[in-house]
């Protein structure tokens, strides 16, 4: 399963794609979860709790997760494509 971070999260995964080796069907959730096992930086970039920072952005297949039925449960499979943005600022 390929995830592709931006901006500062490449600072903290050293690359622009992540490969990670999960089975179809995972959760969103699950997916972070695998990342932070590997990079745990991200975890405090991304969450707070059990919840994503307001101003984090997971886009599976262009879609942003709060607006999917079951966000962070939602499952996702190897064809997806995964995209996760930090907070963005600029004047």
């Amino acid at each position: 399963m390929k995830i592709n971070f931006y901006a500062t999260l490449r600072l903290i995964t050293g690359k622009k794609t992540v490969a990670l080796d999960l089975p179809d069907n995972v959760t969103v959730r699950e997916m972070l979860d695998a990342c932070f096992a590997l990079y745990p930086a991200l975890r405090k970039e991304l969450m707070c709790g059990d919840e994503l920072h307001g101003y984090v952005h997971v886009f599976v297949n262009g879609r942003d997760v709060p607006y999917l039925e079951k966000t962070l449960e939602t499952r996702i499979s190897q064809s997806d494509k995964l995209d996760i943005f930090p907070a963005v600022g600029g004047g």
